[in-house]
């Protein structure tokens, strides 16, 4: 691959195709040319579908109950969300993508822009991506290229949708520009939502193509600067740089609906544990201490019951990303909303004045304790990344799991299990 120096930026769209329904064909090959969806969690709706399953008429976010016959008699392979293999076949895809070029973003856990400027024959090198990404991972990707992460966007949905490209379009040409843009929607533009396409539509904005020519003060005054910075990228104009280094998180949810009607506070205290012990360690893992712990609980708005929502916030005396600590702050607040006689539906727990662990401000009296703490997280991280999850964990986290959320459907975790790697 030639480089050659020049100043027009070229960034390219990495996109995996309906990625959790392609990292459950990766392990069950049977499934390949077949309709497949994946749940959200508790079984609840579709959040994943392949090109077969689009054309049986299944829709993006219609619940498992109304389809249950319909993909039955259709012989559709359905699976539960199985969040810890889709994460790891992710960060091996960004490990492969990230051989390609030293500048990446990874945007999501499907998607990353990379940064291709300076190289020639950008076809051949993206069709040299994506049969690297197939040939050491499986998973299929579209690529799109253009000088913006906006237009980046827009080609990225023409190589997925249109036949012909190869998976891989370019869209760095002005007239090519032209005749894409006025074919897109102005609804289906990254960053443009259903009401602010609401709002375009009532001053004869309809397409992209209308959008990019728009006035961008106009613009402005309708959908704020958002608007137009978004203007400006689909006119070539580089607003939105690739961000290199994944910023901290300003706060931690972990939550998640019970699998059945929670009524006892001994059970939901459990249940609370869990989330907190897995928000800790993502505080942790990103080195940052949390200030104020929130609690949620609420019973089931679908529900023809009496509803009950509500929450609490414990402040901590100092920063912590200890997990004894926090769960016993989270179990504080849990005690004060908790109201007996309610069918509740879910807990959650919000870390939230998070700040670097170095930065942390402690009193006079904490250090030794907070220190002792310290250690004892880390030999515990340690040993979990070894041994595998919860190999340690605290008694407060229970040993009954009838709250977890109903995965019947969910597949092995082949790449981060030892007892549930394939057997051959």
């Amino acid at each position: 691959m030639l480089f050659t120096p020049s100043n027009k930026k070229v960034l390219a769209l990495v996109d995996c195709n309906s990625f959790y329904c392609s990292c459950e064909r990766l392990f069950a090959p049977h499934l390949e040319k077949k309709p497949v969806v994946v749940l959200s969690n508790n079984d609840g709706c579709v959040v994943s579908r392949t090109d077969e399953a689009k054309a049986l008429g299944i829709p993006m976010g219609i619940p498992y109950f109304k389809i249950r016959d319909f993909v039955k008699k259709h012989q559709v392979a359905v699976f539960s969300s199985n969040y810890a293999l889709y994460g790891d076949i992710s960060a091996r895809i960004m490990k492969v993508l990230s051989q390609f070029t030293p500048e990446i973003e990874v945007y999501s856990i499907d998607e990353a822009f990379l940064d291709l400027t300076g190289f020639s024959n950008l076809q051949e090198y993206g069709l040299k991506i994506r049969e690297m990404v197939k040939k050491l991972i499986g998973i299929p990707v579209s690529i799109g290229m253009a000088p913006t992460k906006v237009l980046a966007k827009v080609a990225n949905r023409i190589a997925k949708k249109k036949n012909g490209h190869g998976g891989i379009f370019d869209l760095n040409d002005p007239q090519t520009q032209d005749s894409v843009l006025e074919t897109i929607d102005v609804q289906d533009i990254w960053g443009i939502g259903y009401k602010s396409a609401e709002k375009l539509n009532r001053i004869k904005i309809k397409t992209a193509k209308d959008l990019r020519d728009a006035n961008e003060h106009t613009i402005q005054k309708l959908l704020t600067v958002v608007g137009r910075r978004i203007v400006r990228e689909l006119r070539g104009e580089l607003c939105l740089p690739l961000e290199l280094l994944r910023k901290d998180r300003k706060q931690i949810v972990c939550g998640r609906g019970f699998g059945k009607p929670v009524f006892e506070l001994e059970e939901i205290k459990e249940a609370l544990a869990n989330y907190v012990t897995l928000a800790a360690e993502r505080l942790r893992k990103q080195k940052s201490v949390c200030g104020t712990v929130q609690v949620i609980l609420h019973t089931n708005p679908f529900k023809n019951t009496t509803q009950y929502f509500n929450q609490a916030s414990i402040t901590l005396l100092t920063g912590t990303s200890s997990t004894n600590t926090l769960i016993r702050a989270a179990s504080m607040g849990l005690e004060r909303i908790y109201q007996q006689g309610f069918e509740y539906k879910k807990v959650g727990v919000i870390l939230i004045n998070l700040c670097p662990a170095n930065r942390n401000q402690m009193d006079l009296l904490s250090y030794r304790s907070i220190s002792s703490s310290d250690s004892c997280m880390e030999a515990i991280d340690k040993i979990n990344a070894r041994m595998g999850r919860n190999a340690l964990k605290f008694g407060a986290c229970g040993t009954n799991d009838d709250w977890k959320m109903l995965a019947k459907l969910k597949s092995r975790c082949y790449t981060t299990k030892w007892n549930e790697i394939l057997a051959v």
